[in-house]
């Protein structure tokens, strides 16, 4: 809870991957992948309630087993591959019987985003008093550099744009997928979690990569297992 509301925090997970199969529970760094993200939430400071999103009963007995909640099973309907991405977090508001002033979504996929992540993308939205927050990230690979393609000719992609230094570029962001965070009645009302009024809370590079791969979850696994043994390190 934060100023008085409750949050209700949803970590979708179903069990169709095509790049990586089983990618939710295969093993990152010595634990499922999902429970990177199961660990780091139930550290949150603000976070009411934790429940999975599945339909897939093996990742459902994982999560349990990671202690965390599982108060239904998602219709397989809401578990296909063209699935827009809003639809378990509106099942979840809408099936759960308790009510939630806020919703935060957590996929998985997202194993390096951390409980302090978290905590601060929710204290910016409510000091800020905006209805939602979702993390992004810097892009490297500047859109004003690219270039599209015509039988090789090479066209800029912004023709009308005449920046001669990197370092005069504008900033430009990314949503890097690791948190969205929003007020349930903008996500019930507009049926999405963001909009052109939406607060931006900004992640490094290092700690927003999106598994969609197995070079993804390979970089993941070098992150997490370095983090570990620094830890194992420091106990001594």
């Amino acid at each position: 809870m934060i100023a008085g509301k409750k949050v209700l925090a949803v970590i979708p997970a179903r069990g169709g991957s095509k790049g990586i199969p089983r990618k939710n529970i295969k093993q990152l760094a010595g634990k499922p992948l999902i429970a990177w993200t199961i660990e780091e939430a139930k550290k949150s400071k603000y976070i009411d309630r934790l429940i999975l999103s599945s339909e897939d009963d093996e990742i459902i007995k994982v999560a349990k087993e990671w202690e965390c909640e599982v108060p239904f099973v998602r219709p397989k309907e809401l578990a296909a591959d063209d699935t827009p991405g809003i639809e378990p977090v509106l099942h979840a508001i809408n099936t759960l019987p308790e009510i939630y002033d806020y919703v935060c979504l957590l996929q998985p996929t997202s194993p390096l985003r951390s409980s302090v992540d978290i905590d601060r993308a929710i204290e910016m939205c409510i000091k800020k008093n905006y209805n939602s927050c979702v993390s992004v990230t810097e892009v490297t690979e500047h859109p004003y550099l690219m270039y599209t393609a015509n039988e090789d000719k090479l066209n800029p992609l912004f023709p009308n744009i005449d920046i001669k230094r990197r370092q005069d570029l504008p900033k430009i962001f990314k949503l890097n997928g690791a948190i969205y965070f929003a007020a349930v009645n903008q996500v019930l009302n507009e049926k999405r979690l963001v909009n052109d009024k939406t607060l931006g809370y900004v992640m490094a590079k290092e700690f927003s990569i999106d598994i969609d791969n197995n070079i993804d979850f390979e970089l993941c696994n070098n992150v997490l297992m370095k983090k570990l043994k620094i830890e194992k390190y420091n106990e001594y």
